[in-house]
C-alpha cells in the first residue's frame, strides 16, 4: 500500500471538510482545489463530469465525490480513507460546536458570524457554478448552455416542478444531444 498517496488523500478531504463550512455545495469548489489544482488527480473535464454524475445519485455529494475520487486513485483503502477523512471535520465540529452553539446562540457575536458566513457560501457556489458553465460550454455550445440555464430557472423557481423530473429530463437531454466532432484538418 501507498502510505504517502493514502496520507494526501487524507490531507485533500479532511481539509476540504474542515474549511467546506455550509455542507456539500460549499464543499465542491475546495475539493475541485485539491483534487484538480493541488495533486492533479483528475483532470478539469473528470472533475465535472464526477459532479454531475454525483449530483444524479442520492445523498451528500461531498462524501459521494470523495468515494469515487478516493477509488479511482487509490483503490479500497482509498475510498474509505477519502469518506472517513471528509466525515470526520463534521462530526468533530457538530459534536464541539453544538454546544456552544446552543448556549450563546442569541448573543449577538455568534447571530453575526452566522449572518456573516452566508455572503461567502454563496460566493463560493457561484465560483462552482460558473466553473460548471465553463467546463460545459467547452463540450457544447454557449447557446445551448444558456437555453438550458434559462430553462433550468423557469422550471425550477417560475414553475416551481420538483428537481427530481428536471434531473431526469436533463440527463435524457444530455445522453441524446452529441457537440459535432470538428472535421477541419
Amino acid at each position: 500500500m501507498n502510505w504517502s498517496l493514502h496520507k494526501h488523500i487524507f490531507i485533500a478531504f479532511f481539509r476540504a471538510g474542515m474549511l467546506g463550512y455550509g455542507g456539500g455545495p460549499a464543499s465542491i469548489p475546495l475539493v475541485h482545489k485539491e483534487v484538480v489544482e493541488n495533486f492533479e488527480w483528475v483532470t478539469e473535464e473528470q472533475f465535472y463530469d464526477i459532479l454531475a454524475i454525483g449530483n444524479t445519485l442520492p445523498g451528500p455529494i461531498f462524501t459521494k465525490m470523495a468515494g469515487y475520487i478516493g477509488y479511482r486513485i487509490g483503490g479500497v483503502m482509498g475510498v474509505f480513507n477519502a469518506i472517513i477523512a471528509s466525515v470526520i471535520p463534521s462530526v468533530i465540529l457538530m459534536i464541539s460546536l453544538v454546544g456552544i452553539l446552543m448556549t450563546f446562540r442569541s448573543s449577538p457575536f455568534i447571530e453575526g458570524m452566522t449572518q456573516a458566513i452566508a455572503p461567502v457560501v454563496g460566493v463560493m457556489l457561484l465560483t462552482l457554478t460558473y466553473n460548471t458553465l465553463k467546463s460545459t460550454k467547452q463540450r457544447s455550445s454557449w447557446l445551448f448552455v444558456i437555453i438550458l440555464t434559462i430553462i433550468s430557472i423557469i422550471i425550477l423557481e417560475l414553475l416551481n416542478i420538483h428537481p427530481a423530473f428536471f434531473i431526469v429530463i436533463l440527463l435524457i437531454i444530455g445522453f441524446s444531444y452529441r457537440k459535432k466532432p470538428n472535421t477541419t484538418t
